[in-house]
């Protein structure tokens, strides 16, 4: 039976997970803050941005500190879905076929690039991202526990990539951006290169996937007052209604964004969510599930720029009970 932490100890080494990674990547402490969030909530996470902001560090860097099995996939237009989920060899010396487990069986699979390989191939992700589990050759296999895909994305390329489809969108639970570094933090990863004398960094293992599942189940244990339920079904649901949207954010979106909420409460040290925490990961967790009106995006508009307005417009709950 996994063993259950608690809200201080969840938030005890979680932090103590983002001190870790902050030694190695710097000026990332919120998207890295929201994607451990979405760890601990059980989802996966979808990096958007140029090349060259650290995404793939970060995400190597987060597997190491969790202790968790890391494996990278680069993606590319050849990619088969076997190159990651396994494929059957012939055994000549049994004569008979053996499964050979693909870079998915791991704790943390990294998908670099996830726009330049084939739909097929990213249709591979599909049943191992929201079943935990992939099928090869009529036979079903159980992914490992935990099990996280972490994906990048280019957003500024559109040659030669195939941009992922709404379904494999929303089994993201959050999509971030990284953004330019400030003037400070970008001298300081120019001043930590030269100190290191070597273009490889390395982070320390903080906790291991036992104590990983323990945290999630820390989480889940807090509950979620009512009213704050009805407050992120309300911002999904302006979603649907709002004048830019062809397609609103799915009950999915909903889900998401308070399990994010409640995560994010705990790394806080809370065993409740206000309505800052849900404000905090709208964007990250609703934005990529809109798709907007041909007139939207002839006038530039961005579903981020929709969310921020839905947040705006949707009244919050005005108090927030403590909840145990």
């Amino acid at each position: 039976m996994t063993e259950t932490l608690t809200v201080a100890q969840v938030a005890e080494r979680g932090g103590a997970i983002l001190d870790e990674v902050a030694t190695l990547v710097v000026g990332m402490r919120d998207p890295l803050t929201a994607a451990l969030a979405a760890v601990l909530a059980g989802g996966h996470v979808l990096f958007e941005d140029v090349p060259g902001l650290g995404k793939t560090l970060a995400a190597r860097s987060l597997a190491t500190a969790l202790g968790l099995t890391f494996r990278r996939v680069q993606c590319t237009p050849d990619l088969l879905p076997s190159d990651i989920t396994g494929s059957s060899v012939f055994d000549p010396s049994t004569s008979s076929f053996t499964f050979r487990p693909g870079p998915v069986f791991a704790g943390l699979l990294l998908a670099d690039e996830i726009n330049r390989t084939a739909p097929k191939t990213q249709s591979a992700l599909l049943e191992a991202m929201a079943e935990r589990q992939v099928t090869v050759d009529g036979t079903t296999y159980p992914l490992p526990e935990p099990f996280h895909v972490v994906a990048t994305s280019n957003p500024v390329e559109y040659e030669g990539t195939y941009p992922l489809p709404e379904a494999q969108l929303d089994r993201f639970m959050v999509r971030l951006a990284v953004g330019y570094p400030g003037r400070d933090d970008e001298v300081d990863v120019l001043s930590r290169r030269l100190a290191r004398r070597t273009e490889v960094g390395s982070v320390r293992r903080i906790v291991d996937s036992e104590t990983l599942l323990a945290m999630q189940a820390g989480v889940e244990a807090v509950s979620v007052e009512g009213d704050i339920l009805r407050y992120c079904v309300d911002l999904a649901s302006a979603t649907r209604a709002h004048d830019s949207v062809e397609v609103g954010a799915s009950p999915r979106g909903s889900q998401a964004l308070v399990l994010v909420a409640r995560s994010l409460a705990v790394l806080h040290g809370r065993d409740f969510v206000t309505p800052e925490d849900v404000k905090a990961v709208a964007v990250p967790a609703l934005a990529h599930r809109l798709s907007l009106t041909p007139q939207a995006w002839a006038t530039g508009a961005a579903p981020s720029g929709v969310v921020t307005d839905v947040l705006a417009r949707v009244a919050g709950p005005t108090t927030t009970r403590r909840t145990v």
